[in-house]
C-alpha cells in the first residue's frame, strides 16, 4: 500500500544535527496519520507521500522548513516567585500569552505557548519559547515499518491510535 492522503504510516525516525550527530530517536515506532494533520512537519510528509513498507530516506531540513527560525522577542522572564515550585531548568511549563496591546486585567485569553526553562538566576526564571530545535539545520532519517489505511475515527480526529499511536 502506498502512504497517501489518509493512510497512517508507521515509522522510526531519527533527527540529527548537521554534522550527524544524534539528536533524538523513536524508541519504538511512531505511527502517524498522513494528509496534512499536524502530525509531522510537512517536509517529512511530502518525502513519505507515495512510498511503501521498507522506503527509508533521510531529509535534510533547514529552519525554513523545519522548526523555524529563533525569536529573541520569545525570550522571556518572570520572578522566580511567579514560578511553580520543583519545575528545573530544561523543564517546560505552559503560559497563556496576552495579545499584543491587550493586559491581563481586559481579561485577554491569549492562546497558551509551551516555553523552556532556559536558566534560573538569582529571583529571576528565564524562559524560551522556542521550539528546542529552532534555528537549526537537521538531518532526519525516516524508515517506514507498515502502511495502513487510516479509519474513520483517526481521520476525525486527526491522528493514529492504536498501537504507536494515541490511546484513548
Amino acid at each position: 500500500m502506498k502512504i497517501t492522503k489518509d493512510t497512517i504510516a508507521t515509522v522510526d525516525l531519527k533527527v540529527a544535527d548537521k554534522l550527524g550527530r544524534l539528536i533524538e530517536k523513536t524508541d519504538e515506532p511512531m505511527a502517524l496519520l498522513i494528509g496534512g494533520y499536524g502530525n509531522t512537519l510537512p517536509a517529512v510528509e511530502a518525502a513519505l507521500e507515495g512510498q511503501e513498507k521498507g522506503f527509508a530516506t533521510t531529509i535534510e531540513l533547514t529552519p525554513e522548513n523545519g522548526f523555524g527560525e529563533r525569536d529573541e522577542s520569545l525570550l522571556i522572564t518572570i520572578p522566580k516567585r511567579d514560578f511553580p515550585p520543583g519545575v528545573k531548568v530544561g523543564g517546560q511549563i505552559e503560559l497563556r500569552a496576552a495579545k499584543e496591546g491587550e493586559s491581563e486585567a481586559d481579561g485577554a485569553a491569549g492562546d497558551f505557548q509551551v516555553f523552556t526553562v532556559a536558566k534560573i538566576k538569582g529571583d529571576t526564571v528565564h524562559l524560551d519559547g522556542n521550539h528546542p530545535l529552532a534555528g537549526q539545520h537537521l538531518k532526519i532519517s525516516v524508515k517506514v515499518k507498515d502502511v495502513r489505511a487510516a479509519s474513520q475515527e483517526e481521520i476525525e480526529h486527526g491522528h493514529a491510535h492504536g498501537a504507536h499511536g494515541h490511546h484513548h
